[in-house]
């Protein structure tokens, strides 16, 4: 059986962070998803799904296309309705050399949270240099500007370089036409290949925002969801403007932009004072909720920047399930299911996900924590 420990990185270490549960287990290469599943021969909606019931461990394997028989008239899914931008920008270092510049969080006062990678023959590598004060080259004459560490707290050494940098953008158009032009999806070493933006969009995108994907919600298809509408299933809509994952760090997450409309509070709070189960579409979902629910589980409206990290310790108030991806084994996101989920159950769901051979990252398969 994998079990469910309680890690503590030099990362969580330096940052003072609590203990995170960590799986323990080997992703193989072949279980991480390279293409998304149209280049596959599949439809969106096509992808695995792996429901499971963290009350009784009970486990169910199906397709996302089946989802509506695992959920009930009256659930009310909440969904990230961000877009993903082209948040890849080539730049130049004053000495010639070429990177990566990924554009993370859009902060207050004109200032970005940013993120330097060296590109590779198949996508991108983090890149181990970085000083305040350079100005790096974007295409267009635009310019980047790095002024400080975004947390110097975890930088531990010349082998733990700075990672994110507060950063100011002078660009010749607005950054919308500007990243249409110039920019491109962000990629990682496991997708040798380029796709378009269009492929990092969920169906009900909207505001352009995050620099990846809310992926949870890829899987949706305006059929699906008329489907699910038709069978008494609610949808409620907030933004979470996603910054740039953490692949090589166990590190808490960022501050991230998010906006919970009034209506979707009241949606929330209907819901769970009538006894109705609220599933939140994706991490990102349930970050923005905690966000501005209260100790009493009164979700209320709000908008801004939210740094909540969500532990066991902290727990959940907000939601009573969660549709996911599946998260590589020490990615900070197993503590917000953690916080859902007995750590039992997570060790058991896992195990039978790399026994059936899903599929992990953002063109992969999906798993529905339900109660």
């Amino acid at each position: 059986m994998m079990t469910l420990l309680q890690t503590d990185s030099p990362a969580t270490k330096s940052a003072r962070m609590p203990q995170l549960p960590s799986l323990e287990f080997e992703l193989p290469p072949n279980l991480e998803a390279s293409e998304p599943p149209e280049a596959r021969g599949l439809a969106r909606d096509e992808v695995r799904l792996m429901v499971s019931h963290y009350r009784d461990d009970r486990v169910a394997h199906t397709h996302f296309r089946q989802i509506g028989d695992h959920l009930q008239p009256g659930d009310l899914l909440v969904i990230n309705t961000s877009r993903t931008m082209n948040a890849a920008l080539p730049a130049t270092l004053p000495d010639g050399t070429e990177l990566r510049l990924h554009l993370s969080t859009q902060l207050p006062a004109g200032l970005w949270s940013v993120e330097l990678r060296r590109p590779s023959p198949t996508a991108t590598k983090p890149f181990s240099d970085g000083e305040a004060g350079t100005v790096l080259k974007l295409p267009a004459g635009g310019t980047a500007r790095l002024l400080t560490p975004h947390n110097p707290a975890l930088r531990h050494g010349p082998a733990q370089p700075v990672r994110l940098w507060l950063a100011t953008l002078h660009l010749p158009l607005p950054l919308t036409s500007y990243l249409a032009a110039h920019g491109s999806p962000i990629r990682y070493e496991y997708v040798p290949e380029a796709w378009p933006l269009d492929y990092y969009q969920t169906v009900f995108a909207n505001e352009p925002g995050s620099a990846e994907m809310p992926s949870a919600g890829r899987a949706f298809t305006p059929e699906l969801m008329t489907q699910l509408i038709a069978q008494g299933v609610q949808f409620a809509p907030l933004i979470l403007h996603t910054g740039v994952a953490s692949l090589e760090d166990h590190e808490a997450p960022y501050e991230e932009f998010y906006r919970v409309p009034g209506q979707t509070a009241v949606q929330v709070n209907q819901a769970r004072q009538q006894g109705r189960r609220v599933i939140a579409v994706g991490t990102t979902v349930i970050r923005a909720l905690e966000t501005v629910t209260d100790e009493a589980g009164v979700t209320h409206a709000g908008s801004g920047w939210t740094d909540l990290f969500i532990t066991p310790q902290r727990g959940i108030r907000a939601v009573d399930g969660l549709l996911t991806g599946l998260h590589e084994p020490r990615a900070t996101h197993l503590a917000m299911l953690a916080a859902l989920a007995d750590s039992c159950h997570l060790s058991l769901a896992y195990e039978q996900a790399l026994q059936q051979h899903y599929l992990w990252h953002e063109f992969g398969d999906l798993h529905l924590l339900l109660p």
